[in-house]
């Protein structure tokens, strides 16, 4: 009889405790522990939104993985990591892991970043057509203009050879570093190269780009005839990302493949919420939605 009601207790303790993580937090929208890979592009942003979440709701534990678009989504691919954030949708093949799994992908875009020209503060010629750019990529280009990127497996340089429709680059006429960093640095002391960095790299309080960033200049861009923004040269403002008028737009989307409703759904709901909408707006990106502002106006007669 002592065995069986000892048997009752443990059992009443076990249901107690079910959905709950170590340490008697529960798994829920709001609390809970959840990882999410992160490609660096968007390693700024998304710090911001995770500082301002995990204030709100304590007891979520949202840890990030970094690394360039080729580095971490095969951890996505494979059900090691199960969201992630990126700036391309997933191709049909890519979701067969999770198909086979019968577990859904769940994917929502929270922000649109734009890519930026840069170039040195000295060169007098700031513009450039997105022809032009295409050009190099192509390499078929007849001006003596080089671009310089980030990162060789990057999502950024990945764009641009979709955009080019190129497999290969050119062996001469683009070149690449490590980081985001780099190129701003690069181009601070280069006055012959173009570089391509994310927008909000620009943006944010770097102390490490702090020193580079007055012998730098935004160049306008171009699109091609026909297109949206093809009227006149473009520079990677807010209102041009959020009116889609700056031609090298880019969409950023969180998927979420967990299979449960706890806290990775918890925060990709948060990301397109108008809090989550607000930190987007703050930082410079566009915002997947604008936020509405309601006044209330008082008749003081």
């Amino acid at each position: 009889m002592k065995n069986i009601g000892f048997a009752l207790v443990l059992l009443a303790i076990l249901s107690c405790n079910r959905g709950q993580k170590k340490g008697g937090i529960p798994e829920t929208r709001t609390s809970g522990t959840t990882e999410l890979l992160v490609d660096e592009s968007f390693a700024r942003i998304l710090d911001d939104q995770i500082e301002v979440f995990k204030s709100d709701y304590p007891d979520a534990k949202v840890t990030t993985i970094l690394g360039n678009e080729n580095k971490i989504l095969p951890d996505f691919l494979n059900g090691k990591v199960k969201m992630i954030v990126l700036s391309r949708m997933l191709k049909p093949e890519e979701e067969r892991y999770y198909k086979q799994k019968q577990i859904a992908v769940f994917t929502d875009r929270f922000a649109i970043d734009g890519i930026a020209l840069i170039t040195n503060a000295a060169n007098v010629d700031t513009n450039i057509t997105v022809k032009e750019v295409l050009d190099i990529l192509k390499g078929t280009a007849t001006s003596n203009k080089k671009l310089v990127f980030d990162n060789a497996y990057s999502s950024t340089i990945r764009y641009f050879r979709d955009s080019a429709k190129v497999k290969e680059l050119p062996k001469a006429g683009v070149y690449t570093l490590q980081s985001n960093n780099d190129v701003i640095k690069y181009i601070a002391d280069h006055k012959d190269y173009i570089g391509v960095v994310g927008v909000n790299w620009l943006l944010e309080n770097n102390k490490e780009i702090s020193a580079s960033l007055p012998n730098i200049k935004v160049m306008g861009v171009k699109n091609l005839a026909g297109k949206k923004g093809d009227s006149l040269f473009y520079k990677p403002t807010q209102n041009n990302l959020i009116n889609g008028i700056y031609p090298f737009l880019r969409n950023v989307y969180i998927m979420n493949a967990e299979g449960r409703d706890g806290l990775g759904t918890g925060f990709a709901n948060w990301l397109t919420s108008p809090r989550g909408q607000l930190i987007v707006l703050k930082s410079g990106l566009g915002p997947h939605k604008m936020v509405s502002r309601d006044f209330n106006i008082r008749n003081t007669n």
